[in-house]
């Protein structure tokens, strides 16, 4: 198990049920309190057998606020013991020790031979087979009680005094009915404490083993303070406090010693000599810096810091606070400004977006602070005379953030929800580039998938007919001298032709539907950006589908190197927040991308207010008695076939099929029999259907059908000729261009078309079907962000009504199984099963069995 949970990937994590990510969540942990050495022992005797087991260092603040955060991610009842389900912290505690126990044991470490190495490092449990063994068992007991100083009934307390230039120590001891800690001094010199003066004595002398040199202040009586001077004082604070205060000891401190500041390299952030010249806004040249050494908020030049290191060491005053001078620390500070890295470009841009370098603050001049506000600060511009429509607040916003963008020569992510009109934002915005003479010579070039064509041309047409296009497709297709307004074509066409879009200079380059440009090593994705332009723009609705890479890719379209290389973006800042969860790094990425990413959501009422709700409803169904015995029999044969199977790649392919077969018998046996003859009500999904469609044919509604399979499409075109006495119209991948666009035109607009069939992959995408109300999913992707794209054909602006979603699921089959796994994990679930079914590929048999099964238990 540990093993797996070790090798998860953000992708595979993101595919498997809530409690694996707990479990994942559990190890990390484990991992990372081993690491920092966040951990105790704990020695307890079983029968004859003495045994260790590792625990999380709950003392500690920290530790034990994040074994909280631990336990709220796990399921109640992970581990149980003789029936009994643990839950809450005790199970996380539970976990955390399994977990912890194992990595104990693996690390490679220079082990001995005796009972105790095997008892804390190897077996974590041992037989002492002799009286002299069994006594020192017990004297471990003992020696690990002083973990547990903070429980005794005298618990020590630590004070901490300015005295001077130095510091003075004491110890005193928490009594019950005082309200205030006794100092060591009234406890050996005052008649009422001798009854309590050995056992704090014993005490103070543990606390002593972490301390040393309070040996020396327990053998004065406590009558004179442990003096600590600035040379002396940082091995108490830095070494023995932290140690002290994870046993949960209360240490009482000066408030100025709370932080003690460390000198660290930081920089003066300038404006570049070069920006702004003839070359324009460049975002890799707009600004210098100089080093500088940071004391908290405060910047000193090198020549000052010099000056004061050469007159102190230690922990020294500096402007009413303290800061620790550690010799090591600054022979390395000196070593980075006699050997400075490497910062430039992109990456200054980066430090200055972020304010920060390498989690220390930064400053900026004056003239860096007016270059980003240049580059972060948004007008409001007017909307263009000859477009033809009115943009709404947030659209009026879009329009202004991408003509600022392009006036700076950058481009950017318009990643608005699907449906809040995104080509219409960027129409306003090429109308625009035309109205100001951006136009003149260069122009614009719209990459899409092929369905989007007539649609882009069609909008265009309708909102800016100012501007002229021309479609750059199919076999007979050139460039032309006079090039118009905007030149449309699709990612086949870019990844074929890339020689000949080339040989332009467009003054824009902007990609619907970019999360076709998300694997960085296609060939279409190349072929896109090798083409040249002042600025680029991608339009998506999901930008991150599954992975931050994937996001890497589209940015590196719309903005060339920003985000630097995949490998080093992968290492520092995918997988600190997908596999650490390091907010930190997830928030310097927010800050450097901000101004390049453009996101609102249409579930957001402060956005939109005029979109109705959208309901959705699960519809389950029986399988019919033909189909149940044949379900079950593929279901019986199949796992015969993957339990023979010993080579994985081969076992994935043969579940996925197994997974095709019986989506095929769910939807008919016809389908899976290759029968179109067969009877409708032979299943009980395409039974469920028409009952449905009946309810709905009483009202005016029109109806998206959709389904995964072009044969089970011609079923249900078949059944609803005949039940109806019209043939519903049915785009899938095999149509050509002209014949989809006069089914989407027709539907539109031919009030007797009431359904419409469509495939999910041909029809799931950029088309624009406000005339349904009703969004029927027959087959199931097993992908929320599919399905929901597919439903966003209707769920739309410019829609009227309520949209009725409708999702048929055989009961008591893989499809009620697979759709509660989903819908338990659905927030992650709608980011990331970007793949269909791949996941399941890699259940274990048993798993399989479970899930495949028919009926009940």
């Amino acid at each position: 198990l540990l093993g797996e949970l070790k090798n998860l990937t953000p992708r595979r994590l993101q595919m498997l049920q809530p409690s694996v990510a707990g479990l994942h969540l559990a190890w990390q942990f484990a991992v990372h309190l081993l690491a920092k050495g966040a951990v105790m022992p704990q020695v307890f005797s079983c029968e004859s057998e003495t045994l260790v087991r590792w625990l999380p260092a709950t003392l500690d603040v920290t530790v034990d606020n994040l074994l909280e955060q631990v336990a709220r991610q796990l399921p109640d009842g992970l581990i149980s013991f003789n029936d009994w389900a643990l839950t809450g912290k005790r199970q996380a505690i539970t976990l955390c020790s399994l977990m912890l126990d194992r990595l104990v044991q693996s690390v490679p470490l220079k082990k001995g031979d005796t009972p105790y190495d095997k008892l804390f490092f190897l077996t974590g449990r041992v037989t002492f087979d002799s009286r002299r063994e069994s006594a020192s068992a017990a004297s471990i007991a003992q020696w690990l009680s002083r973990l547990t100083l903070v429980h005794r009934e005298q618990p020590p307390v630590i004070m901490l005094d300015e005295a001077g230039e130095d510091f003075a120590l004491h110890l005193a001891v928490k009594i019950t009915d005082q309200p205030a800690p006794v100092m060591l001094a009234d406890i050996l010199w005052q008649k009422c404490y001798e009854n309590t003066r050995m056992a704090v004595l014993q005490t103070l002398a543990m606390l002593a083993e972490f301390y040393p040199p309070l040996c020396e202040y327990l053998r004065a009586g406590g009558r004179q303070a442990l003096r600590l001077t600035a040379q002396t004082l940082p091995d108490f604070l830095f070494t023995a406090l932290p140690v002290i205060r994870m046993l949960g000891i209360q240490a009482l401190l000066p408030k100025a010693l709370d932080k003690i500041l460390r000198p660290r390299l930081s920089m003066q952030v300038k404006s570049s000599s070069g920006a702004g010249g003839s070359s324009g806004f460049q975002l890799g040249n707009l600004f210098d810096f100089d080093w500088r050494i940071a004391l908290g908020d405060r910047q000193l030049t090198v020549t000052e810091f010099e000056t004061l290191i050469d007159s102190a060491e230690g922990i020294v005053r500096f402007k009413e606070q303290f800061i620790y001078l550690d010799p090591d620390e600054i022979a390395r500070l000196r070593n980075k400004l006699l050997n400075p890295p490497d910062i430039k470009g992109m990456a200054l841009t980066q430090t200055a977006l972020s304010g920060e370098y390498a989690g220390t603050p930064i400053m900026l001049d004056s003239a860096a602070r007016e270059q980003l506000r240049q580059l972060t600060s948004v007008g409001m511009p007017s909307q263009p005379v000859s477009l033809n429509a009115t943009l709404r607040p947030y659209q009026q916003t879009g329009f202004a953030w991408l003509t600022h963008n392009l006036a700076l020569g950058i481009g950017g992510i318009l990643a608005d929800d699907m449906g809040l009109g995104k080509t219409l934002q960027l129409i306003a915005v090429i109308q625009h580039q035309k109205e100001t003479g951006a136009l003149a010579e260069r122009k614009v070039l719209i990459i899409m998938p092929t369905t989007l064509l007539t649609n882009w041309q069609r909008e265009i047409a309708r909102f800016a007919p100012t501007l002229t296009t021309a479609i750059y497709h199919g076999g007979k297709r050139a460039l032309s001298d006079e090039m118009p307004d905007i030149l449309l074509t699709t990612y086949g066409v870019v990844r074929s032709d890339a020689a000949t879009l080339k040989k332009q200079h467009w003054r824009l380059v902007a990609a619907d539907e970019a999360q076709n440009l998300k694997n960085p090593a296609s060939a279409q994705t190349k072929a896109a950006k090798s083409i040249p332009a002042d600025a680029f723009i991608a339009l998506s609705g999901t930008p991150v589908e599954n992975r931050l890479a994937e996001y890497w890719s589209i940015m590196d379209f719309a903005l060339r190197g920003y985000l630097g290389p995949l490998k080093t973006f992968i290492s520092e800042i995918e997988k600190p927040i997908q596999m650490d969860r390091n907010q930190q790094v997830a928030e310097r990425f927010r800050r450097i991308t901000a101004p390049f990413l453009l996101r609102r959501l249409k579930s957001d009422k402060t956005i939109i207010s005029d979109l109705p709700e959208k309901i959705e409803t699960d519809r389950f169904c029986e399988l019919a008695t033909k189909q149940a015995a044949i379900y079950a029999s593929v279901v019986r044969e199949g796992m015969q076939v993957i339990r023979g199977e010993s080579d994985a790649f081969q076992r994935q392919g043969l579940v996925l099929q197994m997974i095709m077969a019986l989506k095929q018998v769910c939807n008919h046996p016809a389908h899976y029999l290759k029968n179109k003859q067969m009877d409708a009500a032979l299943s009980g999904k395409a039974q469920l259907l028409l009952d449905l469609l009946d309810s709905i044919e009483e009202t005016t509604e029109k109806v998206l059908i959709f389904t995964q399979f072009k044969e089970m499409g011609e079923l249900l075109q078949s059944w609803l000729t005949a039940r109806y006495g019209e043939q519903p119209l049915f785009l899938h991948g095999g149509l050509s261009r002209k014949k989809r666009d006069e089914q989407v035109e027709r539907f539109q607009n031919d009030r007797s078309v009431r359904h419409f069939i469509l495939s999910l992959k041909a029809g799931g995408t950029g088309l624009n079907l406000t005339a349904a109300s009703q969004v029927i999913h027959y087959d199931l992707w097993w992908n929320p962000a599919v399905e929901a794209q597919a439903t966003d054909r209707a769920y739309r602006i410019g829609q009227q009504r309520n949209v009725q979603v409708h999702r048929l699921l055989t009961r008591e089959t893989f499809e009620e199984r697979i759709n509660d796994m989903i819908r338990n994990k659905k927030a992650l679930a709608e980011m990331t099963v970007g793949s269909g079914e791949q996941w399941l590929g890699k259940m274990t048999d048993d798993e399989l069995e479970e899930l495949f099964r028919a009926g009940q238990d």
